[in-house]
């Protein structure tokens, strides 16, 4: 079994490509989603034109629906601070959300999927599979 964290990318990804999620995953994977992502989603939603709001709507409810949504707690926010330190120390910055994501699957043991490599490579005690 995959133990998967979908990172937002993918996601859109999938939605633009007019794909199901259970497109992009096998049978025994356990696939799941940081908060930062379903609030990433979110704005997506809000910032949708009157015509496509509802179609994002329901991506983004089929998305929550059917995958776990891991929270922002103590493990991850420990994980989020080694990151960020790390970041700092090698002066390569990254954007506080993915270091959130990447930090969200360190902790859960999980592997990260993305369609934006560069955002979480050489990032410690994250294993990234690139979608």
């Amino acid at each position: 079994m995959n133990r998967l964290l979908l990172d937002t990318t993918v996601l859109i990804d999938l939605e633009r490509a007019g794909g199901q999620l259970d497109s992009i995953l096998l049978d025994e994977d356990d696939a799941a989603i940081s908060t930062i992502t379903v609030a990433e989603l979110e704005v997506g939603v809000h910032l949708a034109s009157p015509e496509n709001r509802d179609r994002r709507r329901a991506s983004v409810d089929a998305v929550i629906d059917n995958v776990l949504v891991i929270p922002y707690d103590i493990e991850v926010a420990r994980r989020h601070a080694m990151l960020i330190a790390h970041t700092r120390r090698t002066g390569r910055p990254r954007g506080q959300h993915d270091l959130i994501v990447a930090a969200t699957a360190a902790a859960s043991g999980r592997t990260l999927v993305s369609a934006d490599e560069s955002a979480f490579s050489d990032l410690p005690g994250v294993v990234l599979l690139e979608a």
